[in-house]
């Protein structure tokens, strides 16, 4: 009589196969939840901003708000394996299209956030400043433009509320969006002591000017040409009148003083208007820039030539150039020859 055969573990082999597939399955699903792509879908990349103060809460509704992630629930989960929640940093975040949670998540926690590059060029008036400033960072628009108004403020940089733009030198600038007002203004400042190097300042000296002046006059002649190569000239016009203590007579001030900068023609009446910043009623500089002078104007100011030009006008040929002028009566036939065109044209 044949032995009976023992059972086989034919049960516990397939049990284990089966229990070793589920574990597979569910290190899959976790490994995707954190692992596998959690955005939507938008280009290559997309910002995503954090402001001051805000909490883990605010950051799981602005994801989703923002269009950032799919699954706010895996997202979750990992944010706060990974401890995010009690880490929360203020910044402007790139999310590049396709990350996964725990790439988000460490992001995030991490604080390494993309700069803002902040260029700044011809800026009028110190609300130019201020929307600029506040339209690309989270600097707070009331808080710049108090400190723009704070003469005990700036007077630590040798500055006033008339001069406070003289510390805005165009540029380039990198900052973290969720930089704050004063430190905004501290680089621009900072900015400028760099751009005063010795040889510049000596320059300015040798015209018996000093840094701020230079820029205001800068800022006129900023206004008046965009022909570099004639800017040295004009800056000779206004020089000699205001060493021989004639009133510049800039039409550009008349147009800051009226806060209309889209004037096409000055005339007499506008002339009028009551301000410090109209050089045809007041003698010597405005009291402050009424433009951000670029590099090139200023280093066009700080080198110029010795003239004996005292009047200028725009070229009756319309080539952007102008005519320049020693004595009144020379003036007067250059000026003619251009309000004659510009009737012609029907300004």
């Amino acid at each position: 009589m044949a032995k009976k055969r023992k059972p086989t573990n034919v049960w516990l082999k397939r049990s284990l196969v089966i229990a070793g597939c589920l574990a597979a399955g569910v290190l899959v699903y976790f490994s995707y939840r954190v692992f596998g792509p959690n955005t939507k879908a938008f280009g290559d990349s997309k910002y995503f901003y954090v402001r001051t103060g805000s909490t883990y809460d605010d950051v799981l509704e602005g994801l989703e708000d923002q269009g950032i992630i799919r699954n706010r629930n895996s997202f979750n989960w990992v944010a706060k394996e990974l401890g995010y929640p009690s880490r929360v940093k203020a910044g402007r975040y790139k999310i590049a299209h396709g990350m996964s949670n725990f790439d988000i998540a460490k992001l995030l926690r991490s604080g390494k956030q993309s700069p803002v590059v902040l260029v700044i060029n011809k800026l009028r008036t110190k609300q130019d400043l201020v929307r600029k400033v506040s339209n690309n960072l989270e600097a707070d628009s009331n808080a710049l433009r108090a400190l723009l108004s704070d003469q005990v403020y700036l007077r630590q940089f040798n500055l006033d509320t008339n001069t406070a733009m003289c510390a805005v030198v165009p540029n380039t600038y990198e900052f973290y969006w969720n930089t704050n007002a004063e430190t905004v203004f501290k680089k621009l400042e900072k900015e400028r002591e760099e751009f005063w190097t010795s040889d510049r300042r000596e320059k300015a000296k040798a015209l018996n000017l000093t840094p701020v002046q230079v820029t205001i006059l800068a800022s006129i002649v900023e206004e008046e040409s965009n022909k570099l190569d004639e800017k040295p000239i004009i800056s000779s016009v206004y020089l000699n009148r205001f060493r021989k203590g004639m009133r510049l007579q800039a039409d550009p001030t008349v147009k800051f003083a009226l806060q209309d900068f889209g004037l096409k023609r000055i005339r007499e009446a506008h002339t009028q208007f009551d301000s410090p910043y109209n050089t045809y009623r007041y003698e010597g500089f405005p009291p402050g820039p009424i433009c951000t002078p670029s590099e090139k104007t200023i280093n066009a100011v700080l080198n110029t030539p010795e003239t004996d030009y005292l009047y200028f006008c725009a070229r009756s040929d319309f080539s952007g150039y102008h005519a320049f002028a020693a004595t009144y009566a020379e003036h007067l036939i250059n000026a003619r020859k251009y309000q004659a065109e510009l009737n012609k044209r029907g300004f």
